[in-house]
């Protein structure tokens, strides 16, 4: 498969500008997400790819060919929308294999490739029926087979879920995961769905604004946010974010009124002044319960006690700051009381509250700048 290359990709509607200039290389065999909120820029920088709308200035390339000027059916791509778009007085074969139709293709080959599409979906049972007689699931992968009958070098989704309910969510995305496995396909997925990012993807980008302020594996976008945006994105609940500034001696750090300390870990105290205001970036997942005796990192004021399941939400306020930790059901405590919590410091993710850009620390931390913050991916 082909890789796909953005240079300065920009869009702009008179004086609104929705896409700042996108570079970005994939890989043969990844699938990329598109991630943001609505009206970010992903569903445009996807319409750009495919040769529907055209770019105010840049140059897309698919393998070694520029095709900014190829009309879309000339671009060797697939792709797929949020509606399924079938024509429902087809059967199912005949939906699948109708771009093979309108190619001229003969018969014969037209049929062996709606059969060998059939059979890695999984619907070879369901060839001879109407869309209408499909679930929403089972229509989604119809919409699949469509573009997988072309051999396509690129496959583009366009929120190919948002119409499904939430168990037909999870079992698309699982198919969406096998598919990639079993077809080593190049893929450009769009989507505002942080768990279908974090499950499908190779890499991430995270969109905001018109500007990719991330891109990255998903442990690498999770565990190591180059800002306070992405690191609000990610996750769910998000990460916390705390202001507080460095303690008298430089070794800590303690939450603007409330009650606490963090220890900094020793690769990051040098650059930080006592005193200087610092924000500390906090998975709920990262918060424990401090064992009897053991002194408290943080100490929440409990508020609401949310069960999820396996796990329980402590929702509450380290003084008139909100804070979430995610703790087993039988570590829960009661509403209306407070909550010693415990944290490694290498877990705790720094942020300048200025830039709200995140300050590097330690060998895994991502590539940093002379100032030593985390490096944005247009920076």
């Amino acid at each position: 498969m082909s890789t796909l290359e953005l240079v300065g990709i920009g869009k702009r509607y008179a004086n609104l500008e929705t896409l700042k200039g996108i570079d970005l290389k994939l890989e043969s065999g990844e699938f990329l997400v598109l991630l943001g909120p609505s009206g970010c820029g992903k569903s445009t920088l996807l319409n750009i790819i495919a040769g529907l709308t055209e770019p105010s200035r840049g140059d897309v390339r698919i393998g070694e060919r520029s095709v900014a000027r190829v009309h879309p059916k000339n671009r060797d791509i697939a792709m797929v929308f949020q509606s399924y778009a079938l024509y429902p007085n087809l059967s199912v074969a005949r939906n699948i294999g109708f771009g093979l139709e309108m190619r001229k293709v003969p018969k014969a080959e037209r049929e062996a490739a709606v059969r060998r599409a059939a059979e890695v979906l999984r619907i070879e049972q369901l060839l001879d029926r109407k869309p209408s007689e499909l679930s929403g699931g089972q229509r989604q992968r119809v919409a699949i087979g469509r573009a997988m009958v072309r051999d396509p070098k690129i496959f583009l989704f366009d929120e190919p879920l948002s119409n499904l309910d939430a168990k037909l969510r999870t079992e698309m995305r699982t198919e969406l995961k096998r598919l990639h496995q079993a077809l080593k396909a190049t893929i450009v997925y769009v989507t505002h769905d942080q768990v279908e990012a974090m499950t499908l993807a190779t890499r991430i980008a995270v969109m905001h604004q018109g500007a990719i302020e991330q891109i990255g594996t998903p442990r690498e976008i999770y565990d190591h946010p180059a800002n306070l945006y992405v690191a609000s994105f990610m996750g769910s609940p998000p990460m916390n974010a705390l202001r507080g500034t460095v303690s008298a001696d430089g070794t800590g750090w303690e939450p603007e009124d409330g009650s606490g300390r963090i220890a900094i870990a020793p690769a990051l105290r040098g650059g930080l002044p006592p005193g200087a205001p610092l924000t500390a970036g906090i998975r709920p997942e990262r918060l424990r319960p401090a064992v009897d005796g053991a002194a408290a990192d943080l100490v929440m004021d409990v508020e609401v006690v949310e069960l999820t399941g396996a796990e329980t939400l402590v929702i509450g306020r380290v003084g008139s700051q909100p804070l979430v930790a995610s703790v087993s059901a039988d570590a829960a405590p009661e509403p209306g009381g407070t909550l010693a919590l415990q944290i490694v410091p290498e877990s705790v993710r720094w942020f300048d509250p200025d830039t709200e850009r995140a300050l590097a620390l330690g060998p895994e931390a991502l590539p940093t700048d002379r100032l030593g913050h985390a490096r944005r991916a247009d920076a």
